[in-house]
């Protein structure tokens, strides 16, 4: 039975002790409310929040109700928030996916805090870490983003890890748990939907127990991953060295027989939060000896030295430049990434765009561009207007607050400002009735 197999996952990967406080996210879907359920009927202490993003009009509100009434006949804590999502992805530029995670995890420790709960409970279950392995493959990504969802982070515990939606929904039906579907869940817009609705079902149809193979697959990637953190453990005790803010990372110490742009990107993305297409320029760079460029994660700067690699903080007046050539598709600046796309005019359904999306005209553009922090003196003639102004001012008249303002970052063509990132574009580099050739960005905030 479901409540078995969930009480003895939780007793066997110690998620919670009987005495914790619980705070169970739940949305009104069929896995939340399976979830909520089966922590009521363990007779754990719980709580439950949810969420209403008002994305979906009646819907949205239709879910707040159902999961309202069902907590209200348990007798549990209720926490209900409306969020103003799109006002939130207007002001930050972030897509709803981003800003709506976003809300909720920062609400969720918010109530965790406030009410003394011990962990917060997510809904996540077999299927999910399924999808979640293949968007990662999709994207791009090392040993460590195929290992699917981990079942603890921190506070956030997945006690539904082990179940696959189909016995999930077998549970509902055998014990009368109402739940909404969420009517977005059917569109494929989003890579997850398409996985779910698309690929998997191929790959089922394949093998009938592709959700059990794959979780063992999963879990044994998992203890792969586990067993390289280890050796890194002992690699960064002969390669790494630190000198107050300074690492140093030594090549030439690490065992040749290893690969060692492997053995690099595990050391800074995991400890400096580098990605993967940065390390692999830095570790073109490190082949080609070349000195003096720099390298960005959000929060540290790296450059070669004498055939070493050499990590700092970033400080307050370096201007984090990097470069984004006709060919790339993406470059990194603080906590974001610019996503560049080629296109031409008939590809492209209306100008208007959100503040974090850039159409402008690729012919006047100088190759390549540049990507930096603004500087005192920068100007650019902003959209909809004919004479230059200061980006300084510019920002002010926005009313951009002082640390955003330091975050700001300006994309280059030659020695003009083609976008002030994430607000507004030259009326230079508009698109016009003779553009034929577009480029596209788009701003996107990293978690």
């Amino acid at each position: 039975m479901l409540i078995e197999k969930f009480q003895r996952y939780i007793k066997d990967h110690a998620l919670v002790d009987p005495q914790d406080r619980i705070l169970l996210t739940v949305s009104g879907g069929v896995d939340s409310m399976v979830m909520m359920d089966l922590f009521v009927s363990s007779g754990y202490d719980v709580g439950v929040a949810h969420c209403n993003f008002q994305l979906r009009g009646e819907e949205s509100d239709e879910d707040e109700v159902l999961v309202q009434e069902r907590v209200s006949g348990y007798g549990l804590p209720f926490y209900n928030r409306r969020f103003d999502t799109k006002g939130e992805m207007e002001k930050t530029g972030e897509s709803v996916q981003i800003a709506a995670r976003r809300l909720r995890y920062e609400w969720f420790k918010e109530l965790s805090e406030e009410h003394g709960y011990d962990a917060i409970a997510i809904a996540h279950h077999a299927d999910d870490s399924i999808e979640t392995f293949f968007i990662n493959l999709m994207r791009g990504t090392g040993l460590k983003g195929l290992t699917g969802i981990h079942n603890i982070n921190g506070k956030i515990i997945r006690p539904l890890l082990f179940a696959s939606r189909k016995e999930i929904l077998e549970y509902a039906s055998a014990h009368k748990i109402p739940f909404r579907e969420d009517s977005s869940n059917r569109s494929t817009k989003y890579m997850r939907n398409k996985i779910r609705l698309g690929i998997v079902p191929i790959l089922r149809d394949i093998n009938p127990n592709f959700t059990e193979v794959m979780g063992a697959n999963i879990s044994r990637l998992g203890d792969a991953q586990i067993f390289i953190n280890r050796c890194m453990e002992k690699v960064r005790d002969i390669a790494v060295s630190r000198s107050g803010d300074l690492v140093t990372i030594d090549p030439s110490s690490i065992d040749p027989k290893m690969p060692i742009n492997y053995v690099i990107y595990e050391i800074m993305s995991s400890g400096y939060g580098f990605k993967g297409d940065v390390v692999d320029g830095l570790f073109e760079a490190l082949q080609k000896g070349a000195t003096g460029k720099k390298f960005y994660s959000k929060d540290f700067a790296a450059y070669i030295d004498r055939g070493k690699i050499v990590v700092a903080p970033i400080s307050e007046d370096d201007d984090c430049e990097v470069e984004l050539s006709d060919r790339a598709h993406k470059v990194y600046c603080g906590n974001s990434v610019v996503l560049a796309e080629h296109t031409d005019i008939d590809n492209i359904d209306s100008l208007r765009q959100p503040e974090n999306v850039a159409l402008i005209d690729a012919d006047k553009l100088s190759w390549p561009l540049k990507l930096r922090r603004w500087r005192d003196g920068d100007t650019f003639v902003p959209f909809g207007m004919h004479g230059r102004k200061s980006v300084s001012d510019f920002l002010i008249n926005e009313k951009v607050s002082l640390p955003d303002k330091a975050r700001q970052f300006v994309l280059v063509s030659g020695e003009e400002i083609v976008w002030v990132v994430g607000r507004r574009i030259d009326d230079r580099y508009k698109v016009s009735d003779t553009t034929e050739n577009i480029l596209r960005l788009r701003k996107e905030t990293l978690q």
